[in-house]
């Protein structure tokens, strides 16, 4: 009988609370009462209180004493502040991952067309795993320890989710402008890359700061 590791658990009660706080089924300000998550999750308290401190880390949840854990209350434009430096992450990624790679984007094009796939059956959150998973690998793939830790201390694997589910993109867009991403590196050009990179993250801040103009209109 295979034995689920706490590690697993506690990533997948972070994936299911994200999402309902993306989602907006969490609302800002809602209380996370570990032992009711737990017990509708059918798990212990120990990978959902890890889960809560993951999230608290993402400042997608506060913790107070004696208060417990809360839903924080969403800042998109803390989020717009994040774009430049993952631009610049992800930029220096994108070059470093085209020499490596050699042309072989193989792992890459899976991603892409599962996020293809999931546009297909409107299913959103397959979408935001996918191309959370394209992101990390090209970051992985640059071979730096030191660039993958700062990306990963951004947050960008929820920021990502969270931009699908707010609707600041087209599902069937955030697939296909992937597309170019991937030529680039195939080209094992790295400055072609690392331009194609820089563009695809500062295309999302800029539909995420026109999301927010209309919101305020």
């Amino acid at each position: 009988m295979a034995v689920i590791s706490r590690t697993v658990l506690r990533e997948q009660v972070k994936d299911v609370l994200l999402q309902r706080i993306a989602s907006g089924e969490l609302q800002p300000g809602e209380r996370l009462v570990e032992t009711r998550i737990a017990q509708e999750l059918g798990t212990s308290q120990a990978p959902v209180r890890e889960a809560l401190r993951d999230l608290q880390l993402l400042r997608l949840v506060e913790s107070e004493p004696f208060r417990g854990s809360r839903v924080r209350v969403f800042d998109e434009e803390e989020m717009i502040e994040v774009f430049p430096v993952r631009a610049s992450l992800e930029e220096l990624a994108a070059r470093l991952a085209a020499e490596r790679l050699a042309g072989d984007v193989s792992a890459l094009e899976v991603e892409f067309e599962a996020m293809r796939d999931a546009v297909r059956r409107d299913d959103t959150n397959a979408l935001a795993q996918h191309d959370i998973a394209f992101h990390r690998l090209i970051v992985e793939a640059s071979g730096n320890s030191v660039l993958e830790q700062c990306w990963k201390s951004l947050g960008v694997e929820s920021r990502i989710t969270i931009s699908l589910y707010g609707t600041y993109m087209d599902p069937e867009q955030a697939a296909e402008r992937h597309i170019k991403l991937i030529d680039a590196i195939r080209s094992g050009n790295p400055g072609a890359a690392g331009r194609e990179a820089r563009k695809h993250v500062e295309v999302s801040a800029k539909l995420m700061q026109k999301h927010l103009r209309s919101s305020e209109a």
